[in-house]
């Protein structure tokens, strides 16, 4: 039998009847939420192994949702939808979707692409709250404080700290952080990068001078450390 744990987002009462019997008689347990801002809370109170998800939400696009999970979330995430658009498709999996079906679906093929994806589950889960010195990051609801104030970050800056959080410890290149923040159109635009890591230091570290968390490697590109 199986013991994994699976959150389905999914505001259709019969799909959820429909995953609810087919899941529990293959050993799984099952959890429901039938709207983006409930499964979101559900993913960071108690990480399922898998998530099901459905694009069409009531409260949310079901794209910005995974987006939003991706932050944090690295469990995988099957999208359940009746978008079967090859762009809907394709962006979904850009965004971090380990798997698409279209509904309607087989249930036989939806137990085989779990099996799949849940074999090769990776079970380093980045903490829904990061906290180094007197910094907090809350991923779910993207608030970051200093000694319990809340600090204003722009979208890029907020993308370029999650984007160090997220690869702690390793040497990200230039290169590579501004292809994945800005797009591959600014890949050499390094003197933007320096503008943008010197506001984070302003507003995040001690002293911006001597930081102690978003580390330059001289020539390469920045490293971020929480110790």
């Amino acid at each position: 039998m199986n013991s994994a744990t699976i959150l389905v987002i999914d505001d259709e009462s019969q799909i959820r009847k429909l995953l609810e019997i087919t899941l529990d008689s293959n050993g799984y347990k099952t959890i429901f939420a039938t709207t983006a801002k409930e499964g979101i809370a559900m993913a960071a109170n108690h990480p399922p192994d898998l998530i099901l998800l459905d694009l069409g939400l009531p409260d949310d696009d079901g794209q910005h949702v995974l987006k939003q999970l991706r932050e944090w979330f690295q469990n995988p995430i099957i999208i359940l939808s009746v978008k079967s658009a090859e762009e809907e498709i394709v962006r979904a999996l850009d965004s971090g979707a380990n798997d698409f079906l279209t509904k309607p679906f087989r249930t036989q093929e939806l137990l085989a692409r779990i099996r799949s994806v849940l074999r090769n589950l990776n079970s380093q889960q980045i903490e829904p709250i990061i906290t180094f010195d007197s910094v907090s990051i809350d991923l779910t609801s993207r608030i970051v404080k200093v000694k319990d104030e809340i600090i204003k970050l722009t979208a890029t800056e907020y993308s370029l700290l999650i984007l160090l959080v997220k690869n702690e410890g390793r040497v990200l290149t230039h290169q590579y952080i501004l292809k994945e923040v800005w797009g591959p159109s600014y890949a050499d635009q390094t003197q933007y990068l320096r503008v943008f890591i010197a506001q984070l230091r302003k507003k995040l570290e001690q002293d911006p001078n001597r930081p102690k968390h978003i580390l330059t490697e001289s020539g390469i590109g920045y490293r971020f450390n929480t110790n």
